[in-house]
C-alpha cells in the first residue's frame, strides 16, 4: 500500500486527512480509498497532509496533536442507505464518537481525542468524513454503493477546507 503521508508547509497552519480502516475488510478499506483519491488535493495545497491511520493505534496521538485542523475519514454505521456520506463537525463529531457503538475505531479514536484534551492539543476545527458501509467482512473491494461514496466525500473534504479557510 502505498505511504499517503505528505508535510505540510511549517508556516502555515496544517490539516490532517486522517484515513482510517482496515484495507482487508471491504467498505472498512473506504478511508484508504478517499485518502488515495485526495492525493492531487493534497499535492496542490502544501498545508494538507494525508495520513493511512490504518486500525488506529496511541500512536496517532502526536500527529493529531500537531495539526491545527483535523479531518478523519472512516466507515460510519449511522443508520442511513449504504454509501451515505455524513460530514460531522466539532461537537457533533463528538458526541458521534461518545455513542461507541456506531464504528470499530471510535472507542479507540474517542481516547485519542481525550489524549489530546488533557495536552489542550485537540484541534479546534475538526471534522468526520462518515461513510455508511454496506459489508464489512473479508475482501479487497468497496462495494459499488460504498465507492461510488468517494468521489462524494472528496467533494465533502474540498469544501470543508475551503470553508476553514475562508473563516481563518
Amino acid at each position: 500500500m502505498p505511504d499517503h503521508n505528505t508535510q505540510p508547509s511549517p508556516t502555515q497552519p496544517s490539516t490532517l486527512v486522517l484515513g482510517l480502516g482496515n484495507v482487508l475488510l471491504t467498505d472498512e478499506a473506504v478511508g484508504a480509498a478517499v485518502l488515495k483519491a485526495l492525493e492531487p488535493v493534497a499535492a496542490a495545497r502544501p498545508d494538507v497532509a494525508l495520513m493511512d491511520g490504518g486500525t488506529l493505534s496511541f500512536t496517532l496521538a502526536g500527529p493529531i496533536g500537531d495539526a491545527d485542523r483535523l479531518v478523519v475519514v472512516d466507515a460510519a454505521r449511522m443508520g442511513q442507505a449504504p454509501g451515505t456520506v455524513r460530514v460531522l463537525e466539532g461537537a457533533a463529531m463528538d458526541a458521534q464518537l461518545s455513542h461507541h457503538a456506531n464504528n470499530v475505531h471510535e472507542v479507540s479514536l474517542a481516547d485519542l481525542f481525550d489524549m489530546a484534551r488533557l495536552t489542550d492539543s485537540l484541534p479546534a476545527r475538526r471534522a468526520l468524513i462518515g461513510i455508511e458501509p454496506e459489508r464489512v467482512d473479508w475482501g479487497s473491494e468497496l462495494t459499488p454503493a460504498v465507492a461510488a461514496a468517494v468521489s462524494r466525500a472528496v467533494a465533502e473534504i474540498e469544501a470543508l477546507l475551503a470553508r476553514w479557510a475562508d473563516a481563518d
